[in-house]
This record gives structure tokens, C-alpha cells and sequence, in this order.
């Protein structure tokens, strides 16, 4: 859908404002997005209009648009045009230890879990190392896509000693935090944890499951969770689809 031509009205840039001209056009688009005037699959005018709009050249609109696809607001379709793109959602890499579920539902967001696998296993050397118990010791393996909006955002392996809470091995959690129930049914509480991130590319199993192009850019995260002793709780090996997440990472100066 074309974006309204009213909502374009009195946006031209200010030439005696001693900001760029295509700073002037990215804040402007960026805050009629961000302010939802703008709207997902809503389609930009093209460059030359933009050019009439805005009252400055090609290059400046070019640039500013440059900007907006970095930081997926847009995206260019070829033959099509550049449309909004639908908001990414909100995730903390560090400083909270809420979970996922938590998460989305304070953003407003309705998060909901499909499990595909939920067993008993015999913990790897990996799986050991990480939780710091015996190769070969009982550990639950469950296996979920994670869905915000009915829409794919996540695939997620956690892996937890079955010492520590049985009964998470036939828990449903389609619709609960699995922090919330290991608290709740548990008397377990995580107090701290550890990330590593990188970027991957889909394979084909992420790819059908997240419903994305096979090769697509994901987030992937490895992380362990420990209890106010520090020993490991949980680990779990997730992939986030890059396109409608990101994840903000708060920071405190050290004392020198």
C-alpha cells in the first residue's frame, strides 16, 4: 500500500538549519516510522517525489534512505519499491534475566511456544561441560520455536540437569515462561548469566522452521544461566531471526 501523500505535507528540510539535508530527511521518515504514520508494508514514494517533498537532490534522498535501511526501518524490493518494514522486536543481551516470554509480554507483545522436542537425554561432553555436571548425567532437552504475534521469531534448545526439576519434562509451555514455572514449581531462581553471540546463516531445518530463506542471517546466542552460587541451572542454544530482532546491551562504567 502507498503511503498517503498528505501525511508528506510540510516535511521540506529547513535550508538554513546548520543540520546536513539528509540528516533532516532520515530524522523526519524515521520519526513518522517510528511515530507509526508510517506503517508496516506502507510503500515510500518514489526518489523523485521524495526529491520534490523534501526539496533537495537525489543524492540526499538516496543517503538518508541509505540510513533507514541499516538500521531496518525499510526495506527495497526490486520492481516493487521500498517499503516500512514491520518494528523489530526488543530483546536484552545484558542486564536482564527475565527470559523471552517475560520480555514480550512487558513490550505488549503475545509470545507463544511451539515445543518440537521435550525428552530425556544423557548430557554430551558439551552439554556437561556447560552445566559443569558428569557426562552421561540425566538432562532434560526441550526444543521450541518461539512465536511473538503468531509470527516465528525464535528456535531455542534448552537443556536442564533433571536433578534440579523433574517435572519440567512434561511441563506445557506454550503459553508459560520457563523461568516463571522453574520458579514457581521449582524454588529455582536464575541470578546471573552468560552470552556469547554471533552471526549465522540459516540452514535448512532454521530456515523452514523460522519460515525464512534458506542462507538468511540469523542471531545466534549460547548461554548459561546460574543460581546466587553460581552453579549452572540452564543452558540453551537459540537462533533469532535478524530481520524482526534486535538486542540492546546496557553498559555501567567500571570504577578506575
Amino acid at each position: 500500500m502507498t503511503a498517503p501523500d498528505a501525511i508528506f505535507l510540510n516535511i521540506a528540510v529547513d535550508h538554513d538549519k546548520p543540520i546536513p539535508y539528509h540528516t533532516q530527511v532520515y530524522e523526519a521518515l524515521e520519526k513518522m516510522i517510528t511515530g507509526k504514520q508510517l506503517r508496516a508494508a506502507d510503500r515510500l514514494p518514489g526518489e523523485p517525489k521524495l526529491c520534490l517533498i523534501f526539496g533537495v537532490s537525489r543524492p540526499v534522498i538516496r543517503q538518508a534512505l541509505d540510513q533507514l535501511l541499516r538500521d531496518g526501518l525499510i526495506v527495497r524490493v526490486m520492481g516493487k519499491g521500498t517499503f516500512v518494514t514491520e518494528p523489530k522486536i526488543r530483546e536484552g543481551l545484558i542486564g536482564s534475566l527475565t527470559g523471552f516470554h517475560e520480555d514480550m509480554v512487558k513490550q505488549g507483545y503475545f509470545p507463544t511456544s511451539k515445543t518440537l522436542k521435550q525428552m530425556l537425554i544423557t548430557a554430551t561432553e558439551k552439554i556437561a561441560a556447560h552445566l559443569e555436571i558428569n557426562v552421561g548425567a540425566n538432562v532434560i532437552e526441550i526444543r521450541r520455536v518461539r512465536y511473538v504475534n503468531n509470527i516465528p521469531i525464535q528456535l531455542v534448545t534448552t537443556y536442564l540437569p533433571e536433578m534440579l526439576c523433574p517435572s519440567a519434562l512434561h511441563a506445557d509451555f506454550t503459553h508459560q515462561s520457563l523461568y516463571a514455572y522453574l520458579s514457581a514449581t521449582c524454588g529455582i531462581d536464575i541470578a546471573s548469566g552468560k552470552r556469547n553471540i554471533q552471526a549465522v546463516l540459516a540452514n535448512k531445518e532454521e530456515a523452514k522452521l523460522l519460515e525464512i530463506p534458506l542462507g538468511a542471517p540469523l542471531i545466534l546466542l549460547d548461554s548459561v544461566s546460574y543460581d546466587e552460587t553460581g552453579s549452572p541451572l540452564e543452558y540453551y542454544h537459540a537462533v533469532h531471526r535478524s530481520d524482526r530482532a534486535r538486542f540492546e546491551v546496557n553498559l555501567v562504567r567500571a570504577n578506575p
